[in-house]
């Protein structure tokens, strides 16, 4: 109990001194599912069912912001704290928070049961912040920079930190079959920008297959 309060203490003293920057609204895929296809000039990443969050660190201060807009930084104190040993910034990454089982399957009902209680508690279930792209690198936005850049850069970036409640989210073949458990694909262009506040069609929906 006196862990969790002092990590629920520490997120709220962060989310007062938050960082500056402004944090853009979260780039979108099409609705709807496509079916799943093959192509070289895309990458294709396991989907999270969980909470879209963007990330803004700087020296050592942090601020989560949800896709709604809402500042979420004292809810999940122990990914603030995680992101807390991030060296340099400004930075922003985009993610999911998410609640993830023995077998990295996630699942939304514990997500939901932990967010309604905005905070950290004794029975809280862990979250795993899966980050999958990067707005802002040491005070240079790069969302004009190919997505497989941005990826790179944002592995360089997390590849320092040995931390559970980070988790950079890898690209699968396109011709993976896809476990009823998975929650599903998202395909990405490759070379795409990343446009704030966009549903693009650089990023689609890939249906479970048949």
């Amino acid at each position: 109990m006196e862990r969790i309060d002092q990590d629920h203490i520490e997120a709220l003293r962060h989310s007062r001194r938050s960082v500056a920057i402004s944090i853009p609204a979260p780039m979108l895929p099409l609705k709807g599912l496509r079916r799943p296809f093959t192509d070289p000039d895309w990458i294709y990443e396991k989907q999270y069912d969980g909470f879209r969050c963007m990330a803004a660190i700087d020296d050592g201060q942090v601020r989560l912001r949800s896709k709604g807009g809402r500042t979420c930084t004292a809810w999940f104190p122990e990914i603030t704290k995680a992101l807390q040993m991030l060296s340099g910034g400004p930075h922003i990454i985009d993610g999911e928070v998410c609640v993830l089982d023995e077998n990295g399957v996630s699942h939304l009902d514990r997500l939901q049961e932990r967010a309604r209680k905005r905070r950290l508690h004794p029975v809280s279930p862990a979250v795993t912040f899966a980050v999958f792209d990067i707005l802002m690198h040491d005070g240079r936005s790069v969302m004009d920079v190919p997505l497989t850049e941005r990826k790179r850069m944002l592995r360089k970036l997390l590849s320092s930190l040995d931390e559970t409640s980070l988790l950079c989210v890898s690209d699968m073949p396109a011709s993976t079959d896809l476990d009823v458990q998975v929650e599903g694909v998202i395909a990405k262009h490759l070379d795409s920008p990343y446009l704030a506040g966009v549903r693009s069609d650089a990023w689609l929906k890939i249906g479970r297959r048949s």
